[in-house]
């Protein structure tokens, strides 16, 4: 509760009580109706008509009688009736003075008179007038945090006026102060003169109770209500980096994979966000979706950035109104021939390279082909449509009785997760499935149909392409290979996770609400130099073994790459370095997998 001492005035009691207001859970209804009554400004109107009238109370002086000449007749009668002594015949000869008789005639005059003020009538535009010049007093308590408000110049009036409220806030959980509020005083102090910066620096010093004189602008209906919008943000953003934003301090740094709450889109430029898991309850300023694609697709005309996937953000030019606030692995590296292999949805031919001991199962696209990955084109080509800035999510936890999520493996070179899946799969083969691929090539003795592969056609291979049933297929020493949607459900089927090594642009195909699948990037941990790698080497026979320095400058490229172009499909970054442990890291995120609820887009959970 607020303290108070002697000298507090009813309308100072007022605000300092609707400040100490916060709607709970239980009565927030009654909470919410007693914070609208106190913040009404006739109510303002009518404290500090009643403090007036008190203070003239306590000030104005007040006779004792209106009749003290008569009072003092009656006595001088009474005296001259009976015998005297001496100070009754000395206080007869005072009363029948006639200076004093003329004293005490003008007493009563003076006394029988009125001298309270006498008011004006009310004009018929009290309204319009106390609209123009009412002037509101907050006091807010302030800690080590800001106030949650920033303030401009109004380039018209020429008034320092308030721009933005940021929700969670000192300013917006009092409710006192509302955006086009007009500042005028800051502790006594007028500031009307004064830059935005300077005030802002005033409040950033003030600790305690902070007294603000504000001109209330005129309110509309209050339509503030905290957003449950969440959103995975694909993109890093430094706001001290980028010119564009209203006020600096005032945003919201974040990576890429960060949830952010959206708790209000009133600005379609700027909105106002919380990261999820932060203490922080202020909201912070974040580029809206359609301002921060529109701001790529500019710099990308203007050759400023190389890629539609920056990771860091830069303004271009654009006018803004600033605003200023109060803030503060074992084997060998294997390199086979090189086949031919296809994405289905894209229907374009690309490199593909076998980087697995187990060659049969395993696609990969060559670093050149990385490089000119279909996705940049297409986003160069259908402009900021293709840019993904935001990504709506929503908690989703894994039941019983659904089939489990779809665990999609992606890579770099030198990754390995085909050995890396093959051995936790062996470790628990109840818990955990492999797709089985299809393949053209013919039998061998020791293989069963439908364990290591489906045996099929040419033909066969073909018609199922045409179908669209593959996620990825290609094509090895003239036999074709490739991993269909039906052997992924049917792992599925079973109640089993299913784990898929496949090519990242895959995806696309199966980042759905069928699936869910949670994507798992295995990077490679690389040296920075191959005198590093020697040492690093594991005596079991590590992946960093015999690895020259072009090798390890294609492994770091690999990596960068497929980060820049899919790293906003990934749900986790698992490093390896030591196969082993590489292994017990991937069971224990399966494990949390099933356990604990995950983000997911909202399309895949909403019917």
């Amino acid at each position: 509760m607020p303290v108070l001492s002697p000298s507090t005035g009813l309308h100072e009691m007022l605000a300092l009580l609707t400040s100490q207001l916060h709607p709970g859970a239980n009565h927030k209804e009654d909470l919410v109706f007693l914070r609208e009554v106190f913040s009404e400004r006739s109510l303002g109107y009518l404290m500090r008509i009643h403090e007036r009238l008190r203070q003239y109370e306590q000030q104005s002086p007040t006779p004792m009688l209106h009749s003290a000449a008569c009072l003092a007749e009656d006595v001088a009668e009474e005296l001259q009736n009976g015998s005297l002594e001496g100070d009754e015949k000395e206080l007869l000869m005072l009363l029948t003075t006639p200076h004093v008789k003329a004293v005490l005639t003008v007493h009563d005059t003076v006394a029988q008179k009125n001298f309270d003020p006498v008011l004006p009538p009310l004009p018929d535009d009290l309204d319009d007038e106390l609209e123009e010049e009412s002037v509101k007093i907050v006091r807010l308590v302030k800690s080590k945090e800001p106030l949650g408000a920033t303030i401009r110049r109004d380039d018209v009036t020429g008034a320092v006026v308030v721009a933005r409220i940021m929700r969670g806030g000192a300013a917006d959980r009092s409710g006192l102060v509302h955006v086009g509020d007009e500042l005028r005083e800051v502790n006594g102090n007028l500031i009307t003169h004064k830059r935005p910066d300077e005030i802002s620096q005033i409040l950033s010093q003030s600790q305690g109770s902070i007294t603000l004189k504000i001109i209330p602008a005129i309110k509309e209906e209050d339509k503030h209500k905290e957003s449950t919008v969440y959103l995975r943000a694909l993109f890093d953003y430094t706001p001290f980096e980028d010119k564009a934003t209203p006020c600096q301090e005032a945003g919201l740094p974040f990576m890429r994979g960060d949830i952010l709450q959206v708790v209000s889109q009133d600005d379609p430029t700027w909105w106002q966000a919380k990261r999820v898991g932060d203490s922080n309850l202020r909201a912070g300023l974040i580029p809206s979706k359609h301002f921060q694609q529109r701001r790529l697709t500019h710099k990308l005309k203007s050759g400023t950035s190389q890629s539609p996937k920056s990771s860091r953000v830069q303004s271009y030019d654009q006018p803004c109104e600033k605003e200023d606030c109060d803030c503060e692995g074992s084997g060998q590296h294997i390199v086979s021939p090189k086949c031919k292999a296809v994405a289905p949805t894209c229907g374009q031919a690309f490199s593909w390279e076998f980087y697995s001991a187990s060659l049969r199962r395993s696609f990969r696209l060559s670093r050149k082909d990385r490089d000119s990955s279909p996705e940049v084109s297409q986003s160069t080509e259908s402009g900021e449509s293709k840019f993904f800035v935001y990504e709506e999510v929503t908690l989703y936890q894994q039941k019983p009785s659904v089939k489990p999520r779809l665990v999609v493996l992606i890579g770099s070179l030198g990754a390995r997760i085909n050995e890396l899946k093959q051995r936790v799969i062996a470790e628990n083969p109840h818990q955990y499935g492999i797709a089985v691929p299809h393949t053209t090539r013919p039998r061998k003795s020791h293989e069963k149909e439908g364990v290591e592969y489906h045996f099929i056609s040419k033909q066969a291979f073909e018609a199922d392409i045409q179908s669209n049933k593959f996620i990825e297929y290609g094509e090895y020493k003239e036999n074709q290979y490739g991993t269909s949607l039906e052997s992924v459900r049917s792992v599925l089927a079973r109640n089993k996770m299913c784990l898929v090594d496949i090519q990242p642009e895959a995806l696309k195909i199966l980042r759905t609400a069928e699936f869910k699948p949670y994507v798992i990037f295995v990077k490679p941990l690389i040296p920075e130099s191959q005198h590093q790698c020697s040492i690093a080497k594991s005596p079991t026979g590590g992946d960093n073994g015999h690895i020259t320095e072009e090798e390890l400058k294609e492994m770091r490229h690999s990596a960068e790459q497929l980060e820049l172009h899919y790293g906003h499909f990934v749900d986790k970054v698992l490093v390896k370095e030591d196969p082993t442990i590489a292994c017990a890291e991937l069971r224990t995120i399966l494990e949390l997998l099933e356990r604990e609820p995950q983000w997911v887009p909202v399309s895949w959970v909403r019917t």
